[in-house]
């Protein structure tokens, strides 16, 4: 029998979203009187735009506003003159623990490949350069012992500091009784540690070297170095571990930005209310609204939300999932839709800063075979140079291929943040010249080089969310708002959605499956409710909910 394989099920709310959105039974109802109200889907990201197709399915009206480009952080901008070349500026790997955000991939039949990750066979070759030595491997098997050791000790502290396999395991399994058992105790105990105290306090670590941690640091195993994450609550890392994130990634023929685009513009096969044929596109009258710039409840209980050139709707529902500090920052939100612990927690949210720059290049001349050495030109590199991480996208041998040439966090990111994109091509040329003398990168570079930094765009001042220590109880409130029973009036009907509302900030399933909590909070708040073989989130969060810590 085949074993089931590990999703982004639970740990803190076990829930099959997955299933629940697979279901031939649909999400739920609404009564016929309700259909056709509008619910305004503030910003039109990969959350927004889950939520309000979902809806648009349900019968309702969802309208859309964006300040920036449809997509969000799903961002696949073209080089100039070459068909589907892309740089993805925002997500760009995909794991395929990911079922949710998987099943609107598979609904548009989007093309999806391996990702050339370090050590892969997606990535041909890897090179790792620290402190001014080099090393070539296809496998780990290939690296001097001191990278085995520090692998090998980060399993054990896995296993020995969150009873790992027994969790995994129970994910696998969708033993939701077995994951909280094991689950709320680890929230317990490490909400307020860190990541870099949990490798440095585990038994494994400690019989190692300072030299190990630092190389952990630096490199890492699956996807590359943790040690911008290493001041992050350990929650969030054993969160991304044991759900198999960072691992088995995949990235989007052509540009993930299909997905979103594709939701926009497509008409469900089944869809209550609306004629054969309606997509969220002709809804919204052909294009999406402005960015919201205020948002206030009328006498009535309904919500205004006026755009940026002063037009004002009304709605019956909204649902934000715009970068949380916008609402503070951005957008004119009336302060008694949310509660003040609310607010504390959308302000203390804390984003990391992110920086990538890429150039197409004529062809994929990083496999030419070096006549000296035997081995390929250039390979996927993780280094301590500033560059940091550069991956290599093969489009074929008839085709112009892509560079990353740098791919950083944090204070490796902010390095880049006031330089212009010519000057971070030359540094990462630089760098990557030293790691491989006389090879000329340059002379295969096409076009113009495409850059970004999260930090500096003005709708999301950051790349995602990185919890600290002590943020449980923040997320656990943001998380929970969909359930609004117990919520006075004054703040209903206007529900949160997004990666940095999820427990996985920066992975796409935390925004598909924080849209659906969202749709479940307006379904039941206009009167409807799940189907009784098919009930949806809200109606499991009760029992199966995250475990509350005290304040």
């Amino acid at each position: 029998m085949t074993e089931r394989p590990v999703t982004q099920f639970g740990p803190d709310f076990p829930f099959a979203h997955d299933d629940w959105i697979r279901h031939p039974s649909g999400l739920g109802a609404i009564p016929t009187d309700s259909h056709g109200a509008s619910v305004a889907v503030i910003g039109a990201g990969l959350s927004g735009l889950v939520a309000a197709y979902e809806l648009m399915k349900l019968g309702l009206r969802p309208i859309l506003f964006e300040s920036g480009q449809l997509g969000g952080r799903l961002r696949s901008q073209p080089f100039e003159g070459a068909d589907d070349v892309v740089a993805e500026l925002g997500g760009m790997r995909f794991p395929v623990s990911g079922t949710g955000f998987y099943h609107y991939a598979d609904l548009l039949g989007l093309e999806t490949k391996p990702f050339p990750n370090p050590l892969t066979e997606a990535a041909g070759s890897t090179v790792i350069d620290l402190e001014g030595e080099t090393f070539y491997a296809k496998s780990l098997g290939d690296l001097p012992s001191v990278f085995q050791e520090v692998a090998k000790a980060y399993d054990e502290a896995l296993e020995s500091g969150a009873n790992y396999s027994a969790l995994k395991q129970a994910i696998r399994t969708r033993d939701k009784a077995r994951i909280k058992e094991i689950w709320n105790p680890i929230v317990q105990a490490w909400d307020e540690r860190t990541f870099y105290d949990f490798v440095t306090s585990s038994p494994a670590f400690q019989r190692l070297s300072f030299r190990h941690r630092e190389v952990f640091g630096q490199v890492g195993f699956g996807t590359g170095g943790w040690d911008s994450d290493f001041p992050n609550s350990m929650l969030e890392i054993l969160r991304v571990n044991v759900t198999e994130c960072d691992d088995r990634q995949r990235f989007f023929v052509g540009g993930v930005e299909r997905l979103p685009q594709g939701l926009w513009r497509r008409a469900p096969d089944r869809m209550v209310h609306w004629p054969k044929g309606t997509s969220l596109q002709s809804l919204n009258g052909g294009a999406l609204r402005p960015g919201a710039s205020a948002i206030r409840r009328l006498p009535d209980g309904k919500v205004a939300v006026r755009d940026r050139w002063g037009r004002e709707d009304v709605f019956d529902a909204v649902i934000a999932t715009c970068q949380s500090w916008l609402l503070t920052t951005a957008i004119d939100t009336e302060e008694s839709l949310f509660s003040q612990k609310l607010w504390m927690a959308l302000d203390r949210t804390r984003y990391m800063q992110s920086s990538k720059t890429f150039v197409m290049v004529d062809r994929p001349f990083w496999k030419d075979v070096d006549p000296r050495t035997g081995r390929d030109a250039m390979s996927m590199t993780l280094t301590d140079r500033l560059t940091r991480g550069t991956y290599l996208f093969d489009n074929g041998p008839d085709r112009p291929g892509v560079i990353c040439l740098t791919y950083s966090w944090m204070s490796d990111a902010l390095k880049m943040l006031p330089l212009p994109v010519e000057r971070r091509v030359e540094l990462a040329l630089s760098a990557l010249e030293k790691i491989y003398p006389g090879l000329d990168i340059a002379g295969h570079v096409l076009g113009d080089p495409i850059t970004v930094s999260w930090e500096d765009d003005p709708n999301f001042l950051g790349a995602f969310k990185g919890a600290l220590p002590g943020h449980y109880r923040y997320n656990h409130r943001m998380y929970g708002h969909f359930m609004q029973e117990n919520l006075p009036p004054s703040e209903r009907g206007i529900f949160l959605a997004g990666d940095d509302i999820s427990w996985t900030p920066a992975w796409a399933e935390g925004a598909v499956q924080t849209a659906l909590n969202a749709v479940w909070g307006v379904m039941t708040h206009l009167g409807g409710r799940s189907h009784a073989d098919n009930p949806g989130p809200g109606d499991a969060y009760p029992e199966w909910g995250p475990v509350a810590l005290p304040d």
